[in-house]
């Protein structure tokens, strides 16, 4: 039990310091980013990874990276599972901003622009966030 609430509290610890070291970040640049605005951009950045799997013009090796990355988020099993909180989410948010910066540096920021559904500003929101 002891070894049980020693990981617990190491990771509650890590996190806070996580945020705090991103939070110093974006303060110290200026960066007009929220957490709630980053929370915005979730239905729009589902919608953008399908309408670019899809794209015939998007070389395949793209479109098969957004695929997967599609899957991995359908799938229940995850390499951090989501039932822990803050965390188990993490590992998505990574892996799809992962493939979405493979895809504006293979097919070019451009057809980031020409799939995106939400508003500009959630757009310019996304590419500060890559």
């Amino acid at each position: 039990m002891d070894v049980v609430l020693g990981v617990i509290g190491g990771l509650l610890v890590a996190w806070a310091a996580l945020v705090g070291v991103l939070y110093a970040a974006s303060r110290r640049h200026d960066d007009p980013t929220t957490v709630k605005d980053a929370l915005r951009l979730l239905p729009d950045v589902v919608r953008l990874l399908r309408r670019l799997a899809v794209d015939p013009t998007l070389p395949r090796g793209v479109r098969w990276r957004l695929g997967l990355t599609l899957g991995y988020l359908l799938l229940p099993i995850d390499l951090v599972p989501d039932v822990i909180p803050v965390v188990g989410y993490a590992d998505d948010v990574v892996v799809v901003a992962l493939a979405l910066r493979s895809v504006a540096r293979r097919a070019g920021p451009d057809a980031l622009d020409r799939h995106w559904p939400g508003t500009p500003q959630g757009l310019a929101t996304l590419k500060r966030l890559l």
